[in-house]
């Protein structure tokens, strides 16, 4: 299983600990649950490999999870979005949803509500790429949870990301969201569970 690099700090933390509880015979009683916890980081920043839809104009989703909103863009009537919200047991591994090159990286600061309330996705701490095809742009967004208080991005304005590729995670739980043009054909439906750089879920024209 791959695990990715942000994981191995936390890891190594509680497998640490989990060796300290042996030692000290009093603590002995903790080693089991440290050696657990560090398992189940382990899982949490589990990596997969994802293998896109042949059709390049098949949008792909950026993250794993549960579709929470399928429609036209609350904050820009000329555009429409799709948001998933990321459980704490889903992979959070972010990737893009087509090719393109990254044109501008946003980070807002902000608050920490669950991540499946509508409100997160204006008002919680969030970091946004605008992606650029051509003249086709779509943004993606890294929005943080309840949990969820570090949004990773691994790249930078100008560089170029392929369909599927990795771009960035969130740590414990979180919400992702996809903006593109009123003409693109949306596929999902509130309630699909998709899986990142794997799930189509939208036909650009």
């Amino acid at each position: 299983m791959n695990i990715a690099p942000q994981g191995f700090r936390y890891i190594a933390l509680f497998l640490v600990l989990a060796a300290v509880a042996l030692l000290i015979e009093s603590l002995r009683w903790l080693a089991w649950p440290f050696a657990a916890l560090g398992a189940f980081v382990a899982f949490f920043f589990r990596d997969p490999t994802r293998v896109p839809p042949a059709d390049p104009k098949l949008l792909v989703s950026p993250a794993d999870g549960r579709v929470v909103d399928a429609g036209p863009s609350p904050t820009d009537p000329s555009r429409q979005q799709i948001g998933i919200f990321l459980s704490i047991l889903n992979v959070h591994i972010n990737r893009s949803p087509l090719s393109a090159a990254v044109s501008a990286i946003r980070y807002t600061p902000g608050r920490f509500f669950p991540a499946y309330r509508k409100e997160a996705a204006t008002q919680n701490e969030r970091n946004e790429l605008e992606l650029l095809d051509g003249d086709f742009r779509v943004t993606v967004r890294q929005i943080a949870g309840v949990v969820a208080r570090r949004i990773v991005c691994t790249v930078a304005e100008n560089d170029r990301l392929e369909r599927g590729q990795r771009f960035g995670l969130i740590q414990f739980g979180s919400r992702t969201e996809v903006v593109f043009p009123r003409d693109v054909a949306i596929l999902v439906r509130v309630g699909d569970r998709v899986k990142g750089g794997e799930t189509a879920i939208a036909r650009r024209p």
